[in-house]
């Protein structure tokens, strides 16, 4: 039985504060593309669509890594591999100023970054959480997925600042130095579970029974979840949806929204400064969002928020100019609200449809998230190419999350596709 010792603050909470400067951190790392794409290509004349390779398979691999990053913490800890994830995220960032060649942008900001920044994703959120929480899981699993949505947004200024001002190399060794910083701090104070403290997880009285742990690869079983769950409708809404909410935050308006707003004359700071007043309202609307899961049909709530965003994307190309005005300052609010509203709902119908595996589904579910944000940071870029412009990129978005409403709605309501022993779940909050 593991010892419960009294404790003012318990060391929960600092294992949390941690776990949100890392996720904070490499969420802010892997957003400079937006702020470096111009610059790149005014020094070696790189097209959009070329940088923007770069950015999609960032993307791509921050989804795709994060499940079986969770199997990595599984079997070698959280804390080797989110340091060595940092230690990657810091070389990756800090080898772009000697690179001469598109193919070295690709690996160093694709690959490297890429697979740094994935192993810190929302399954990182979900492993810290279950270890060192019983109480206050939801919020704290709210406020370290905000602060994965928020800080790519919030150090947007800064890094734009330093760009426009020392150029984009010192941004790089600046984004590497503090990755480095990081993993320092994440090496020191992390640990891997209570009882190495010989404690109970915070909100524990000391009687539940240790946590069960999975036989067989970790990696393996990943799939197998995968693998049930692609057999069943609701998996393929829920990540068709998710891909296209991924397309329309990350992919489209993280990566896009500073050189299209530089486009219609408005400066690099300026345009970086809005995208981090969405991050800021992106906290209130997640936790808003999560109260309002417990309260309403997530699929309802889905098709809200999936309806609100396709309009505001329609809209969104008529509201660029040299100084924001009124309409661009409410589109921003609202998109900042709306940003990772998606999130809670999404977990929610989850944790309905398939029950104990919820965690490990959702992960996949959020790796069609970033190929969808990837699909479209490439294909951007490309129109921008073509084009001359990005307005066929946000009315196409607009079109596609209107797409995302019919899945949502398209999701039946009592219909467990597990036997209910294996959801674990009271069958009469199934329909919830």
């Amino acid at each position: 039985m593991v010892r419960v010792l009294p404790a003012r603050v318990h060391p929960a909470w600092s294992i949390a504060v941690v776990a949100f400067i890392a996720l904070v951190g490499a969420a802010a790392f892997r957003s400079a593309p937006g702020v470096l794409m111009d610059p790149l290509h005014q020094e070696f004349g790189w097209p959009h669509g070329l940088i923007s390779a770069a950015v999609s398979l960032n993307l791509l691999l921050y989804g795709l890594t994060a499940p079986f990053a969770a199997a990595l913490m599984i079997r070698f800890g959280i804390r080797r591999v989110t340091t060595a994830a940092l230690v990657l995220v810091g070389v990756g960032s800090g080898l772009t100023v000697f690179m001469t060649e598109p193919w070295q942008l690709i690996l160093c900001w694709g690959l490297l970054v890429g697979l740094g920044t994935g192993s810190m994703a929302l399954a990182f959120v979900s492993t810290v959480v279950d270890r060192w929480f019983v109480a206050r899981r939801g919020l704290v699993s709210g406020v370290l997925t905000a602060g994965s949505a928020t800080g790519q947004l919030v150090f947007l200024p800064v890094e734009a600042v330093l760009v426009e001002n020392w150029g984009w190399r010192v941004a790089s060794l600046v984004i590497t130095a503090s990755a480095l910083l990081v993993a320092v701090i994440v090496r020191l104070v992390m640990r891997e579970h209570p009882s190495d403290l010989g404690m109970s997880a915070y909100g524990a009285n000391g009687d539940e029974p240790e946590p069960v742990r999975e036989r067989g690869n970790p990696a393996v079983l990943a799939v197998k979840a995968l693998a049930e769950a692609a057999r069943t409708r609701t998996f393929w809404l829920l990540a068709g949806g998710f891909a296209i909410c991924g397309a329309s935050t990350n992919g489209l308006v993280n990566t896009h929204f500073v050189p299209a707003a530089h486009d219609h004359g408005m400066p690099t700071t300026m345009a970086a400064g809005l995208l981090a007043v969405i991050g800021i309202f992106d906290v209130l609307g997640t936790v808003a969002s999560g109260y309002l899961t417990d309260k309403i049909n997530p699929r309802v709530l889905l098709a809200i928020y999936y309806t609100l965003r396709g309009i505001s994307l329609f809209v969104l190309p008529h509201l660029f100019a040299p100084a924001p005005g009124i309409e661009m300052v409410l589109f921003v609010v609202f998109y900042g609200l709306d940003w990772v509203a998606t999130v809670p709902p999404t977990m929610a119908l989850c944790r309905e449809h398939f029950g104990s595996k919820a965690s490990v589904v959702f992960g996949w579910v959020f790796a069609s998230h970033q190929i969808g944000a990837a699909f479209i940071a490439g294909g951007a870029g490309l129109i921008r190419d073509h084009f001359g412009d990005y307005a066929l990129a946000w009315y196409g978005a607009g079109l596609l999350c209107l797409l995302a409403t019919a899945f949502s709605v398209s999701i039946r309501r009592n219909a467990p596709e597990e036997p209910a022993a294996d959801r674990g779940a009271d069958p009469a909050r199934t329909g919830a």
